[in-house]
């Protein structure tokens, strides 16, 4: 009676588990790349920027200023506290590239800026245009052919990411669109 009693109540327990991975709502496509794109690591130090940076005039966040990040370009990132380095005016790029190592294409990644495209002269790029990164923010990056899937003329900010044990500096780009205050 005993072992018959331990066994309803542990199968009692694990139908209602068992539907907590059943039926749920897909991840949506830009999410579902994030987590294709977080097998890429970015350097604990992104190094400078490029030649040619404009630094904005008037940033809504100065060098120094505390704030979050609403980004999710990699695990840990969305709601993580951030320094930023520095603010820039240029055009920045999501990409679809094929690493020059061999890996997988890499979609969507959030953010190439117009300095770091081989000859992309100062104006901006069209949706569908194919390029070559001069950017290095992952392996594989340097020298990948990609297409430009959309742009902005956003603010882009270099930031300091400190969170869940993640310590990133310099890390390149972060769009105004996806920084907070601090709170």
């Amino acid at each position: 009676m005993r072992k018959y009693f331990f066994t309803a109540l542990a199968a009692s327990l694990l139908v209602p588990l068992s539907a907590c991975g059943a039926d749920s709502e897909p991840a949506s496509d830009q999410h579902a790349d994030h987590a294709q794109h977080a097998q890429h690591q970015h350097p604990a130090d992104g190094g400078p920027v490029p030649a040619g940076m404009v630094e904005a005039a008037n940033p809504t966040y100065a060098a120094g200023s505390e704030v979050t990040l609403s980004a999710d370009h990699m695990p840990g990132m969305q709601g993580a506290p951030a320094t930023i380095v520095g603010a820039y005016d240029t055009t920045a790029y999501e990409v679809t590239y094929t690493p020059v190592d061999g890996g997988e294409p890499v979609p969507n990644h959030m953010w190439v800026v117009q300095e770091e495209i081989k000859d992309a002269g100062s104006e901006r790029l069209a949706d569908g245009t194919a390029v070559v990164l001069e950017a290095d923010h992952m392996p594989g990056m340097q020298g990948a052919q990609a297409t430009i899937d959309s742009s902005t003329t956003e603010t882009v900010y270099v930031v300091d990411v400190h969170a869940d044990g993640m310590e990133m500096t310099n890390h390149k780009w972060v769009v105004e669109s996806e920084i907070q205050p601090a709170s």
